[in-house]
């Protein structure tokens, strides 16, 4: 049996502990992402499997909103899942644009995904939220990387996978200024009538 001395110690053991994690959980955003990572890959591979599709823009219009585009890419294994999304989302009138990417479930969430245009400087990109077919990556984009990307010839991406392997592909920016900055490919509009 246990004494009463053990189990209030157990108790306060326990109740640090908890207070603890709920710190580390509750800490701001900005702070976690200050932290360098504090697990090395285990190594690195190219996911040379992967085929993309030509980039699209598609922008809605709902009611009197302001319209949202989203420049978009998508790459796909030989099975016809999804493999990586990329988008760039603006909405009209505002001068800041996101960068938003979905990879499949089984990744490193604590270690961000990385961009970087032709091997020039690199851009980390958090996950937000995870579904059950894919986790979400996505940050506001600095204009640099979006001018980049606009020149550039391929965006380089990297993933770290669970099995804490660095898993990395290029996806082709031939088209995407041209795409961005012409005409939707496809406009939803949504009329609300009051």
């Amino acid at each position: 049996m246990f004494s009463i001395r053990e189990c209030l110690c157990g108790v306060l053991v326990a109740t640090v502990v908890g207070v603890a994690t709920y710190r580390a959980i509750a800490a701001p955003k900005a702070a976690r992402a200050d932290k360098p990572s504090e697990v090395a890959t285990r190594g690195q591979r190219e996911a040379k499997d992967i085929s993309y599709g030509d980039w699209q823009k598609f922008c809605f219009k709902a009611g009197g909103a302001l319209t949202l585009c989203r420049t978009t890419i998508t790459g796909t294994f030989p099975t016809g899942q999804m493999a990586v999304r990329i988008d760039l989302i603006e909405r009209e009138g505002t001068p800041t644009a996101r960068l938003q990417l979905f990879v499949p479930v089984g990744m490193y969430l604590q270690q961000p995904a990385k961009l970087s245009v032709d091997g020039g400087s690199t851009f980390n990109v958090p996950y937000s939220w995870c579904l059950t077919n894919a986790c979400i990556a996505a940050d506001v984009a600095p204009a640099g990387i979006i001018k980049a990307m606009e020149s550039g010839k391929t965006l380089a991406l990297e993933v770290v996978d669970s099995n804490l392997l660095a898993l990395t592909t290029s996806v082709p920016l031939a088209q995407f200024a041209s795409v961005r900055k012409g005409a939707p490919t496809k406009m939803l509009e949504q009329y609300v009538d009051e």
